[in-house]
């Protein structure tokens, strides 16, 4: 069958003129559409899919314009729904269309959302906050007449609680609407697909469309320096990459860095154009103004900036035509990313995407060389949906009973139509119920005052005044992780940024290391920490929770297999497996020969899928210290030093300082005379999970996403839309609570807390 067929005349004659040939995400996405059920298209950047979803929708609405809202297309980044509008103005435009585009972010300004209330368009572009917001506002009545939703990158959301937010906003959607809404979700490649689908049709029915065909890739893996353990002069790898990836940028037309956090972004593109003497590049970071991300993607696309430096900001569809290297420096640390990420060049059907990773030392050389080989398998990792986060459920149950009194049977339904709620028990409900009723003592803790009203004889709930105030004073999920500045004490200047949880932890007097040298923490206030260099003394090394991207346990068992593969092959098949498969360069294949053999040659094996290697040493002030080495990722090693803390303080009566990342956990033992016996640091399965669970409810972790979660469930409210609370008032405020909520077994943010940490983190 002709899928063009489908279409007036008038729509068929544009598109013929515009495009050769449908792709194939289109030629199978539009019969499913058309056929009227909820549909999933699976398909690679760059392949036309949101025309697929979009052109059929259109072409019903083209002759009745100005009759209401019909149509709402969501994405979870500002960034992709300006470009959106932009990509539509095409087709309207070449139909002659009437038919008129808003749209609506948290960027909007009042002026134009109010026009939309008077006048609403035919097609809203929105974000998953905002459509919660228009649902718990006036401006809900606007979308009755919505017959089509689209839901764009599935795969960013559906594996986050901002998902789970977006699965109830829809079903909160469907209940206005009264008849079922046709959901149209799009998602780049991503495994299993059926758990996506399910996702998009709250379990529903829904036809799968799987256009994915592999990209080409044209993929490397760079190292500029002969030897890593000794780089060049001034022992950083950093003076030998900047003129490599200056000789790339000027050989292409339109190249983006990728970097994992910001600090890195804005660094990089400022030694770039030192080297360049001239603006080559600019940075793009969630913490820029709109206005100006919006001008640096203009000027992108043009063809106009050579290079621009960015975190995951830019990963995500943004159509990049002009784009034709993607720079990845560090690993990316998933295979999903590294594809997401090399795949904006080349963003054409059919067009080659050429991607070049820069490792900064060798053991992120070890993870690249695993991640090349497995995107070029397209193995990406399993995307896992959380189940029944409370908090989120707290937030909308308020937001619903804002607007309407509803039976608890009914909002039971209706919660449990969204696929992340699926299986929620009517006693989880009860439970969530009951703390937003005020069952717990607002006495002790004065948020903990009820927000709805629970007529428990008619089985009945509704919202107490001011709870659609509070509901969109405090929308969505994504939550405020502070960062303090850290200077110099004397009025000097900045060096640098810690995490709140590390300043958390903090004490005066402790040291710990920033940009390679040692600092002393003099004082800490409200929103910084003061510093005193200290040369030469052993510190902490901080971490930074929000831009820390924890390696998968499926790329971490693959890392441990290559490893053990690697070193049993003689050293010329070894470094031809690197260069064919893995797509190392010549002197990366060599450097990570040597790395392996190395450690091989240390310890007798390397740690791999199936050896955990154990070391224990004095270091150079004479205190024992123990590491344990694993591929496996922080997800496993976190609990796990949680787990041997609790355990070498039990058994033995020591106090342990441990640091854990994705390839192993240190553990300094100050009071040791001996160190700790192996049969110590391994653990039963029986009795890690029993240690893990005590342990978690002390650690840092636990509050710091207390204070998230209790965020979202609207216990920590802001006062004004736009002001945040300081952190440090939320600090108080949260550990007010924890100390209240404590002696409630069933606290709902409290099983959520534990729920976070041991499922999701």
């Amino acid at each position: 069958m002709d899928p063009l067929g489908l279409f007036s005349p008038e729509t068929r004659a544009w598109f013929e003129g515009a495009f050769a040939a449908p792709t194939p995400a289109q030629s199978l996405g539009w019969p499913a559409i058309a056929s009227g059920r909820h549909t999933l298209i699976q398909a690679p950047t760059g392949s036309g899919k949101t025309l697929a979803a979009f052109l059929y929708g259109i072409d019903g609405l083209a002759s009745s314009p100005g009759e209401g809202l019909r149509l709402i297309y969501v994405s979870p980044l500002k960034a992709l729904n300006y470009d959106i509008e932009r990509n539509l103005r095409g087709p309207l435009a070449g139909l002659r269309s009437e038919l008129r585009v808003a749209v609506r972010t948290g960027d909007t300004p009042q002026r134009e959302r109010t026009a939309m209330l008077k006048e609403p368009p035919d097609i809203l572009i929105t974000t998953p906050e905002s459509l919660f917001l228009l649902l718990t506002s006036r401006a809900r009545d606007t979308l009755r007449g919505v017959r089509t939703l689209i839901l764009d990158e599935v795969h960013a959301v559906a594996g986050t609680k901002r998902g789970a937010h977006l699965a109830l906003s829809v079903e909160r959607l469907d209940r206005l609407v009264g008849d079922p809404v046709q959901r149209v979700g799009l998602s780049a490649t991503q495994r299993p697909l059926e758990e996506i689908g399910r996702f998009v049709a709250g379990g529903r029915p829904i036809e799968l469309v799987d256009a994915g065909s592999a990209k080409q890739l044209d993929l490397r893996v760079v190292v500029p320096v002969e030897d890593m353990r000794e780089p060049g002069e001034s022992s950083s790898i950093w003076p030998s990459i900047y003129p490599e990836l200056l000789a790339l940028v000027e050989q292409h037309r339109s190249t983006i860095v990728f970097v994992n956090n910001r600090r890195l972004a804005e660094r990089l593109a400022l030694r770039l154009n030192e080297l360049a003497e001239r603006e080559l590049a600019r940075a793009h970071h969630g913490s820029l103004a709109r206005e100006q991300r919006v001008e640096i993607e203009e000027l992108l696309k043009r063809g106009e900036i050579p290079c621009l430096v960015a975190t995951s900001s830019l990963e995500l569809g943004i159509d990049m035509g002009a784009v034709d290297l993607v720079i990845q420096v560090e690993s990316p640390k998933s295979v999903a990313r590294g594809l997401q990420r090399v795949g904006r060049a080349g963003h054409e059907l059919g067009a080659v995407s050429k991607g070049r990773i820069f490792p900064k030392f060798r053991g992120d050389l070890l993870e690249a060389a695993v991640v090349a080989e497995r995107m070029q398998a397209g193995a990406i990792e399993e995307t896992v949906i959380p189940r029944n986060p409370l908090d989120v459920l707290a937030q909308q149950i308020v937001a619903i009973c804002a607007e309407e009194e509803i039976s608890v049977d009914e909002l039971h339904e209706l919660v449990r139509g969204a696929y992340p709620f699926a299986e929620l028990s009517r006693l989880q409900l009860e439970n969530v119920l009951d703390m937003l009723a005020g069952r717990y003592p607002s006495d002790e803790f004065a948020e903990l005052r009820p927000r709805i009203v629970w007529d428990r004889t008619r089985g009945l709930v509704r919202g107490r005044a001011g709870a659609r105030r509070l509901a969109v004073t405090n929308a969505g999920t994504i939550p405020d992780r502070g960062l303090f500045g850290v200077h110099l004490v004397d009025g000097g200047g900045r060096v640098g940024e810690l995490d709140e949880e590390m300043v958390y932890e903090a004490r005066a007097g402790q040291t710990f290391m920033l940009g390679a040298s040692t600092w002393r923490i003099e004082e800490i206030t409200r929103d910084r920490v003061l510093v005193s260099p200290a040369p030469g003394v052993p510190g902490a090394v901080p971490f930074w929770k929000g831009e820390g991207i924890g390696r998968p346990y499926e790329l971490g068992a693959a890392i441990g297999k290559a490893s053990r593969e690697l070193v049993a092959l003689t050293e010329k098949r070894a470094l031809t497996r690197l260069i064919e498969e893995h797509a190392l360069d010549e002197r990366a294949a060599r450097n990570l020969l040597a790395y392996l053999h190395e450690q091989a040659a240390a310890t007798g094996v390397v740690p791999s899928d199936r050896t955990i290697v154990v070391e224990r040493f004095r270091d150079e002030i004479g205190d024992w210290r123990v590491c344990i080495l694993t591929p496996f990722g922080s997800r496993v090693h976190a609990p796990w030093a949680l787990a041997l803390a609790a355990r070498l303080r039990d058994s033995l009566g020591l106090e342990v300082q441990s640091i854990w990342s994705d390839d192993g956990i240190a553990l300094h033992l100050p009071d040791a005379d001996v160190p700790p016996p192996t049969q110590e640091l391994v653990l039963s399965p029986d009795e890690i999970e029993e240690l893990v669970v005590t342990e978690v409810a002390q650690s840092a972790l636990f509050g710091a996403r207390f204070r998230e979660n209790a965020a979202r469930a609207l216990l920590i409210p802001r006062r004004r839309p736009g002001q945040r609370t300081p952190l440090w008032q939320q600090r108080l405020k949260a550990q007010g609570l924890l100390q209240v909520a404590r002696r409630y077994g069933s606290f709902p943010i409290i099983l959520e807390t534990y729920r976070e940490c041991l499922q999701d983190v």
